[in-house]
C-alpha cells in the first residue's frame, strides 16, 4: 500500500509563527494560492482528515474530486495556554521556558504532551490502516497537520528519525510504502520521498 500525507496550507497563524494546535483556524488566501500553485490529484476518490478546517480545506483543494473521511484524532497537537502565542509573546514565560528547556516534549499546561499527542494519532492510523486493508485498498490519502506527520512518522517511519527530523512545510508532505504483510508484526513505513508541492510526486509511486 501506498501512503501519501499532506500537510494543510498556510494559515495567519503559520505565517505569524504562532502555536494554533486545537485552535480552529482557517487557510489564509496566500496558502489557498499557494496550494492550487502546487498542484492537484482530481482522480483521487477518498482521502482521510482531520476535522479541523484548514485541513478540510487543503483537502478540497488538492483532492476535489475526493470524499473526504474525518478522523477525529488526526487533529493537530492541542498545545494549550499556549496557543495563539509566539514565542516572542513567551519570552520571561516560566511554564513556557520549561516546556522548550524539555525540547516541547512534556506536557503542556492545559494541553497535551507530545509522547500523548503521538499515542493518539498513531493509534487512529492504525484503525484507518486496518479498514483500508479490509477493503483492499492499494492507496491511502491523509490530509492533517505538520504535527500528524511528525508523529506519524516518528513511530513508524523508516529509516528511524527523531520526531522534529520529520518536519514539513505547508502544503509538503511524503509518499510512504506499507508492506501489508508485515504490518501486524511489524509496523512500518518505508521509502520515504518527501515533497514540497503535490506537483514533484514521482507518478510511478502514486498513480490513478
Amino acid at each position: 500500500m501506498e501512503i501519501l500525507i499532506l500537510r494543510h496550507g498556510k494559515t495567519s497563524m503559520n505565517r505569524d509563527g504562532r502555536y494554533q494546535g486545537r485552535t480552529d483556524v482557517p487557510l489564509c488566501p496566500e496558502g489557498e494560492e499557494e496550494l492550487r500553485r502546487f498542484g492537484t490529484l482530481p482522480w483521487v476518490k477518498k482521502v482521510c482528515v482531520s476535522p479541523m478546517s484548514r485541513a478540510t480545506r487543503t483537502a478540497e483543494i488538492c483532492f476535489p474530486n475526493a470524499e473526504q473521511i474525518p478522523v477525529p484524532d488526526f487533529r493537530e497537537m492541542d498545545f494549550g495556554i499556549f496557543e495563539g502565542l509566539n514565542y516572542e509573546e513567551m519570552t520571561g514565560n516560566e511554564e513556557y521556558q520549561k516546556w522548550v528547556d524539555g525540547m516541547c516534549r512534556g506536557k503542556c499546561p492545559g494541553g497535551e504532551s507530545m509522547p500523548e499527542f503521538v499515542d493518539r494519532v498513531c493509534a487512529a492510523f492504525e484503525g484507518v490502516v486496518r479498514e483500508a486493508m479490509a477493503v483492499g485498498e492499494k492507496q491511502l490519502f491523509i490530509a492533517a497537520h505538520g504535527g500528524t506527520v511528525m508523529a506519524l512518522l516518528s513511530r513508524f517511519g523508516r529509516p528511524e528519525k527523531d520526531y522534529y527530523d520529520w518536519f514539513v512545510k505547508n502544503g509538503g508532505g511524503y509518499i510512504l510504502h506499507l508492506e501489508e504483510s508485515s504490518w501486524a508484526s511489524s509496523p512500518e513505513l518505508t521509502e520515504p520521498i518527501p515533497f514540497a508541492a503535490l506537483a514533484e510526486i514521482p507518478p510511478e509511486r502514486i498513480h490513478p
